[in-house]
């Protein structure tokens, strides 16, 4: 798992082509709700299976994040081959977290 947002995104259409799966996580270094967040995120992406995770600075004039319709933070975006198949916001419990990333998961059969 990253630990830091990053501060250069790709762009949507490099995210868009990326195979497999993939969670991107919207949010910022500073973000109350992110910081409570992150033992939430950690235990539910450890011992998944193999999966992408880029850890996304957002704000204002963000395009990646203005191209998902992102409003708070953090928000967790689940992706297949490209495709959004999951979103969770805020999340309160690595149980939702895991819940959401099974579903993407089953997504691929």
């Amino acid at each position: 798992m990253n630990e830091t947002y990053a501060t250069v995104a790709p762009s949507r259409a490099e995210v868009d082509a990326l195979p497999g799966l993939t969670v991107v996580e919207f949010g910022t270094d500073w973000c109350g709700f992110c910081k409570m967040a992150q033992p939430l995120i950690a235990e539910a992406l450890s011992g998944a299976a193999p999966l992408r995770h880029l850890k996304i600075e957002d704000g204002s004039g963000r395009p990646l994040g203005r191209s998902f319709r992102i409003k708070l933070w953090p928000t967790l975006v689940f992706m297949r081959d490209g495709k959004e198949v999951g979103r969770v916001v805020r999340p309160e419990s690595a149980s939702l977290i895991r819940r959401e990333l099974e579903q993407a998961q089953a997504a691929e059969r």
